[in-house]
C-alpha cells in the first residue's frame, strides 16, 4: 500500500482516515482530491475542484490501493437527486478513476442496513452502490457497514443527536461506534486484506478490527 487515493477525506471518518494514512510507514503518496482544499500535510496531494469529479480526473500516477469515504444524508445534500449524486454516483467514479489508475483493492464506507431492495431511500441507495462497486469487477472490495457514527463533525446532525443515546446501549452490532475505530479499521484491512473478492465488514467487526480483536 505505497500510493493511496482517498475521497471523502473532508468528512467525519474520511478526516481521521487522512490522518493515519499520512503517519502510516507503509504509505508513501496520498492522492486526496476534494472539493475544498486541505490542509497542507506531508506526502498529500490535493488537486482542488467544486466538482469533486473533475479533480479525480486530473490523476494521472497509479495507485495502489482506494478509500472512499463519501457520504452525506437527504436532509444535507437538498435533494434526493444530490444525495444520490454523492453517495452513488460519485463512489462509483471513485472506483472507476482508481481502476484506471492500477489500484487492486477499494475499501468503501456504506452504511448498516445498506440493501438495494431496501423500502428505506438511504438504505437503498446504498445497496445499489456496493452492487456498483462489485460489478467493476474490483480484485479486492472491502465494504464496511458501520451503525451510527461517533465524532466531531462540526455542524451536527439532528436525527444523530436525537439517537445516540439509545445506540450507545444497544447491543455491539448495532452499538454506534467512532469514527476513527472505522477508519482504523479501513486501514487495517488495506493492510491485510480478505482473501475473499468481496469482504463486507459489519459494526461488530469494524469495532473489533480497530481493537486488534479481528
Amino acid at each position: 500500500m505505497n500510493n493511496v487515493l482517498i475521497t471523502g477525506a473532508t468528512g467525519l471518518i474520511g478526516s481521521d482516515l487522512l490522518r493515519q494514512l499520512v503517519i502510516a510507514p507503509s504509505v508513501t503518496t496520498i492522492y486526496a482530491p476534494t472539493r475544498r482544499p486541505l490542509e497542507a500535510q506531508p506526502g498529500v496531494i490535493n488537486p482542488c475542484d467544486p466538482q469533486l469529479l473533475d479533480a479525480l480526473n486530473t490523476l494521472d500516477q497509479p495507485v495502489d490501493t482506494v478509500f472512499c469515504c463519501l457520504g452525506t444524508t437527504r436532509r444535507e445534500a437538498g435533494s434526493k437527486a444530490a444525495f444520490v449524486q454523492a453517495d452513488y454516483t460519485l463512489v462509483l467514479e471513485t472506483g472507476q478513476a482508481g481502476l484506471r489508475l492500477g489500484a487492486r483493492q477499494m475499501i468503501v464506507v456504506s452504511a448498516m442496513g445498506a440493501n438495494p431492495h431496501s423500502l428505506f431511500f438511504y438504505n437503498k441507495v446504498k445497496g445499489r452502490m456496493e452492487q456498483g462497486l462489485m460489478a467493476q469487477g474490483w480484485p479486492q472490495l472491502t465494504v464496511c457497514r458501520p451503525s451510527m457514527l461517533l465524532g466531531d463533525r462540526g455542524k451536527p446532525r439532528l436525527n444523530e443527536s436525537i439517537m445516540a443515546p439509545l445506540f450507545g446501549i444497544l447491543p455491539d452490532r448495532w452499538r454506534s461506534i467512532p469514527a476513527r475505530d472505522v477508519a482504523r479499521a479501513m486501514v487495517l484491512s488495506a493492510m491485510t486484506p480478505p482473501t475473499a473478492p468481496v469482504a463486507i465488514l459489519n459494526n461488530s467487526q469494524l469495532r473489533a478490527l480497530a481493537l486488534g480483536q479481528g
